[in-house]
């Protein structure tokens, strides 16, 4: 399928060409029919799918064969989303895509002067895209109504819930109108995601490009055990078995990006830092430099993160484990994009392996001898019904009479033969996991 089969107009389909995309992806290709129908959708996608075309080309083409409202524009639709760098992602999207139309969009987030932003909303927007801080700032002080607003997305909703941010997001449903499209998209499904889409969504289209809480496949995934004072010089050696590759590094605190940073630096490796202490200026700045080459490793917090798009990064690297395990597929899938191959690489200390094992019960994999990590076994279906298997009756004894060995050994009787281990290397064969990638620090990517 072409982006020319999907019922989209021309601009907007001259537009993803000059973007140099021919081919929806799988979330594109299943999203864009139903909300161009005005359909409500809930879409299970994790980043670097191109879940924001998803969202994005279906509203624009709306917004554009909908007549337009006399005097000013109002807001039309809504995009919300949990972080400034998301926000000015979607909305640079918003501007490729919408170049051959008369829509206008804005984008709105804190941390810095709101003045142009309210110059910009004095103008007339049809798209905003904002974060819930400044969106609720902006309503408090009469410069936003969402009283137009037709076509409403809930984007990154499991992080949103993550940060925080499920009382600003009550605050402001009752401020939209209640006939609307919603569409809400998260890169998990937990079950505090559904009861909050529950109340959102009327009559869904349910979307999934992978499982809940599945990791790509093209992603080699391990995990190297280092202590914490041994960490920083696990991170060195990586990065310097890499030389040619790019990588982020995921830190748990803020405190702790700009440590990283400072180790990195001291042993002759460009680094830079950044997380929501850091002034808008300074992010993009880090952001550039990563960017174009200037610096090789960039150390970010969760938050800080989500706006980072960029389709060829190699390495993924858990300096820190997270302490929430939906946020693994979140990192990690700032690798592996668009179809290239990536490796992530989490560094674990003795008292985070509990942490590590509850990735390993969300994601269904399990840590091989060599550090790489596995899809596990499926478990043998228990038999039921009344074709499963009954306990076996004592048998008679010499005389006819019940021995006693059915319930509990005999005096003097032998014990059953134990049934082989699943451990036991004899029985390995059977149930044989299926690999995610190779080890990581290889550049041999053959599976």
């Amino acid at each position: 399928m072409t982006f020319s089969d999907l019922p989209l107009i021309r601009p907007l389909v001259d537009a993803v060409a000059q973007k140099g995309y021919a081919h929806p992806t799988p979330i594109q290709e299943q999203a864009i029919p139903p909300a161009l129908e005005g359909r409500d959708l809930l879409g299970c996608a994790q980043t670097g799918t191109g879940k924001t075309a998803a969202f994005t080309l279906p509203i624009l083409q709306q917004l554009a064969e909908a007549p337009r409202p006399k005097g000013r524009r109002p807001i039309r639709a809504l995009v919300l989303t949990p972080t400034r760098e998301l926000a000015i992602q979607i909305e640079e999207c918003c501007r490729d895509y919408a170049g051959g139309t008369d829509i206008r969009h804005c984008v709105i987030f804190g941390g810095v002067s709101q003045r142009p932003q309210v110059d910009a909303l004095r103008r007339g927007v049809d798209l905003l895209v904002a974060t819930p801080g400044r969106l609720l700032d902006l309503v408090g002080q009469g410069h936003v109504s969402l009283a137009s607003v037709a076509h409403f997305v809930l984007d990154e909703a499991d992080r949103m819930l993550d940060m925080g941010f499920i009382h600003d997001i009550r605050r402001i449903l009752p401020l939209l109108p209640e006939r609307r499209q919603t569409l809400f998209f998260s890169a998990t499904m937990p079950d505090d995601i559904l009861r909050l889409a529950s109340t959102m969504l009327r009559d869904p289209v349910h979307v999934s490009v992978t499982p809940p809480a599945s990791v790509v496949e093209t992603i080699s995934q391990s995990i190297r055990f280092a202590e914490k004072a041994d960490k920083k010089e696990a991170l060195i050696a990586l990065v310097e078995e890499r030389p040619e590759a790019a990588t982020l590094v995921f830190s748990r605190t803020k405190h702790g990006a700009d440590r990283i940073a400072r180790i990195l630096t001291r042993a002759g490796i460009e680094a830079r830092a950044i997380h929501g202490d850091k002034s808008q200026g300074a992010r993009e700045r880090a952001m550039n430099d990563f960017r174009s080459g200037a610096c090789r490793v960039l150390i970010a917090t969760d938050i800080a993160a989500r706006g980072i798009d960029i389709s060829e990064l190699p390495l993924v690297v858990n300096y820190d484990l997270p302490e929430v395990p939906e946020t693994y597929v979140h990192r990690i899938g700032r690798t592996g994009r668009a179809g290239h191959e990536g490796v992530a690489v989490s560094l674990c200390s003795e008292e985070e392996r509990p942490l590590l094992q509850q990735i390993l019960k969300l994601t269904g994999l399990q840590l091989e001898e060599d550090g790489t990590l596995a899809v596990a076994p499926p478990a043998p279906p228990k038999p039921r019904g009344p074709h499963a298997p009954k306990a076996a009756a004592p048998q008679p004894g010499r005389n006819g009479e019940r021995s006693r060995q059915g319930a509990a050994r005999g005096k003097g009787s032998r014990p059953a033969p134990a049934e082989a281990s699943a451990s036991d290397p004899s029985r390995r064969h059977r149930h044989r996991p299926r690999r995610i990638g190779a080890h990581a620090p290889s550049t041999d990517r053959r599976r």
